[in-house]
This record gives structure tokens, sequence and C-alpha cells, in this order.
């Protein structure tokens, strides 16, 4: 099996991809891309069972609502304004889902800094399908969501600092070779340290290879409708060490 993982940024500055080669009871790091443009993502697509991708798939359908209302100009709807109401409009169930799983709130993708990387994300999804691939936002198929940050604290890793500090990275990267001992780094370790985007990188593969192992929460019946729609969080609901199987 061989999983992608994905850092994407709203151009190919700041975006990295890194590349894992699985098999029973060993891994091995075979690529890690910086600069990587949309090309370069679909130029890797072959022979792949799952690219995680860090960034909303899509928009929250309480928020498209919101919009196509809003553009009525004799509306008689009456906005409430407040807090729940701006948390209901702002997140995707999936949102709701990463916080209850971890205690906290991701970015919203509808009024966060993140609006311009899903919109070159919709475009990266399109070259996907335009080549064949099947991509079903919930996470069935090739593609799955991924937040590499909220994978480390699931899986016990101290992450305060670590996209600012490369000593940081450099102490979490010790430890994930201690605790998952089946991965080889290759000659990538430095690269992994230097650059959080990397780094990041890493882990959006790891986490594809759980929602490939099906070792991530699905949505459930209730959820399946709108993560089709809006994109579903993998988040892993197994040890590291599992990873290998």
């Amino acid at each position: 099996m061989r999983t992608i993982g994905i850092d994407l940024a709203a151009e190919p500055k700041g975006t990295a991809m890194a590349i894992i080669d699985w098999s029973l009871g060993s891994a091995r790091v075979v690529d890690v891309q910086l600069g990587v443009s949309d090309q370069q993502v679909l130029a890797n697509v072959v022979g792949v069972e799952k690219i995680g991708i860090d960034c909303a798939l899509g928009w929250p359908l309480e928020f498209i609502e919101f919009l196509n209302g809003h553009l009525k100009q004799n509306s008689d709807e009456i906005i409430d304004g407040g807090l729940e109401w701006r948390r209901k409009v702002s997140y995707r169930e999936t949102d709701r889902h990463v916080r209850e799983i971890t205690g906290r709130w991701p970015l919203s993708v509808a009024t966060d800094r993140l609006g311009m990387t899903a919109l070159r994300c919709a475009g990266l999804l399109s070259k996907l399908q335009e080549t064949g691939v099947e991509v079903d936002r919930s996470g069935v198929g090739l593609v799955v969501e991924v937040y590499p940050g909220a994978s480390l604290r699931i899986w016990g890793f101290e992450t305060k600092g670590y996209r600012d500090s490369a000593s940081r990275r450099a102490e979490l990267l010790e430890e994930l070779q201690a605790r998952a001992t089946y991965l080889d780094l290759g000659d990538f370790s430095e690269k992994l340290i230097e650059s959080c985007d990397s780094f990041d990188a890493l882990f959006a593969s790891l986490s594809a290879r759980a929602a490939a192992l099906g070792l991530t929460y699905p949505p459930s019946a209730e959820q399946v409708e709108a993560a089709r729609l809006e994109g579903w969080v993998a988040l892993p609901k197994a040890d590291l060490r599992d990873l290998s199987q």
C-alpha cells in the first residue's frame, strides 16, 4: 500500500507532500516534496491507496444556505447574529465532531483564513475527478480529509509549539520513531525537521493510512449525507502501532 499526505496551502509555496510505502510490519517514507503544485500531486496518484489532504473539502451547509438567503434583498428572515448562531453557520458537522473528540474547535473554513486554501482544494479535487478518480468528500475512496495536529494529539504527542520550532519537531520525530519502530524515515529526517509543512504532510500520510485501514471515526448514519457535501475529517481511533498491520 502507498499513502500520500498533503499539507495544502493556497499556493504551491507552503504546500508539502509526503509519500509512504507500506508492507506488513514495516513502512518507509519514499518521498517528501516542498512547493508542491497540483500537477505534482496528479503525477503521484497512480498506485496510491489513500490521499490524506490537510484542508477542508467543503463548506458548512448552513453557511451556504445563509449566503443564499442573504442574497435575497427582500428576505423577511431575522438573522440572530449571536454566538451560537454564528457557530452553527460557521462550522461543519465534522468540525463539531472534531470538537467532541479533541475538545478543540478547528478553524472554520467559512470564517477563518482557510477559504483561499479550500478554493484551491476544490480545484485539485476537480482535476482528480477529471483523471477518473471518484471523489467522495466523506472519505470513501481515494481522497480523505485529515487534520495532522489533531492526529498528533490523539496519538499522545504534545503539539505545543511544534509548527514554530524545528527543535520541537526534532523531539517529536524522535518520539515517533521510538513508538512507531516499523517506520523508516529514509533520508528525509532533516527536511521533516526544517519544514513544519513537511512535518504535517508526514502525519497527513500516517492519518491516510489509518483511514485506509478503517481505523478512523466514520460519520454516523445521520451525519453521512452532510459529510458527502461538507467533507469529513478522518480522526484516528487506534494507536500508531496498529498502522503497521
